[in-house]
């Protein structure tokens, strides 16, 4: 069987991809964006800036032109582009989610097949131990891995438009990391208030988020177990990509314990995340269930399978909503007459 030279420039992309990402990986760690973009604009001038002998800043750089990564001039040199100042060492930017999947997520994927095998996440098979319980003896990673997180919440702003916070609303962030998506909560809703609840090793990075976007008056924050106890009063109980990596009665313990603590039959329950698709899924959910395995061994739900969950504990499936980066808002409310347990 002769491969038609169409398929195997295609297949040869797609096989080749590891190595893109490690080629924007190298460019992050030694911040030739930030460089350029202080116009640094030859290979003799980003060589001495980062430490990198000459012939490899050119060979390096020759394949991010390649990639659009950046533009070169002949007689100006090298430029930046939309995509290299998504990777300056700036808030904001997808610096620190280049940093971490070109690494620790980048080993994991490396164990693919004897992940997907066992069907024991990657990142455990290298480094002897589940994700979280790695990153509580790892602080700079676990630093790391928070500002990626915020790295990839280009949704944020736009779950207001979804559902009202206002009204004096008291909004439970279950798994709240470091308060990034409460600050934006609260910032759309000026007379809401915020809980938070997280890991103890998390609250120290929430409270000076919070503190120094919505001031600490309006928010109170909890270190513990979401799977154990949730902060009693809330009127919407918010579950932003932080059940992926449990299981289905974990998550189902949570939303039970949100069902018991709410406020009254006003109060909802919303779940921020992807959902995936069996038959006609597209790229972006598919990769990142197939990530969730490699890195905690969890994955996404479909949207039956959470219905399903919330059932289970009291709760109604109101309606949904898209949000960027092809993330779902669903909306739950408390099922009537429904035994809560109290």
């Amino acid at each position: 069987m002769k491969t038609e030279p169409t398929t195997a420039q295609e297949l040869v992309g797609i096989v080749t991809g590891g190595w893109r990402a490690q080629a924007v990986h190298a460019a992050a760690v030694f911040r030739l964006p930030d460089h350029v973009e202080a116009g640094l604009a030859t290979d003799p001038a980003l060589a001495a800036a980062s430490g990198v002998p000459e012939q490899g800043i050119r060979r390096l750089m020759r394949l991010l032109v390649a990639m659009r990564v950046f533009e070169e001039d002949p007689a100006l040199g090298y430029r930046s582009t939309e995509l290299s100042r998504a990777l300056l060492d700036r808030a904001g930017t997808l610096r620190d989610m280049c940093l971490l999947y070109g690494a620790e997520f980048y080993t994991a994927w490396g164990r693919a097949a004897d992940c997907l095998r066992t069907l024991t996440a990657g990142f455990e098979l290298v480094h002897g131990e589940p994700l979280y319980p790695y990153l509580d003896g790892h602080p700079d990673l676990a630093d790391l891995f928070q500002r990626t997180m915020r790295a990839g919440n280009l949704f944020f702003d736009r779950v207001p438009e979804v559902f009202d916070f206002s009204g004096g609303k008291t909004v439970v962030d279950c798994g709240g990391g470091n308060g990034h998506l409460l600050s934006v909560l609260l910032g759309a809703a000026p007379d809401a208030r915020g809980k938070l609840v997280d890991r103890d090793h998390v609250i120290p990075l929430a409270r000076a988020h919070l503190a120094g976007t919505v001031g600490p008056d309006r928010v109170e924050l909890f270190g513990g177990d979401m799977f154990r106890a949730v902060p009693e009063g809330g009127d919407v109980y918010v579950f932003c990509r932080v059940l992926a990596g449990w299981s289905d009665d974990d998550a189902v313990t949570a939303f039970t314990h949100c069902r018991r603590a709410m406020a009254g039959p006003a109060s909802r329950l919303l779940i921020l995340d992807r959902v995936v698709a069996d038959r006609g899924s597209t790229v972006l959910p598919a990769l990142w269930d197939l990530h969730l395995l490699m890195t905690t061994g969890g994955g996404h739900r479909s949207l039956d399978r959470l219905r399903s969950l919330l059932d289970r504990a009291g709760w109604h499936l109101e309606r949904t909503a898209e949000l960027p980066m092809e993330h779902t808002a669903l909306i739950a409310a408390p099922r009537t007459g429904t035994d809560t347990g109290r």
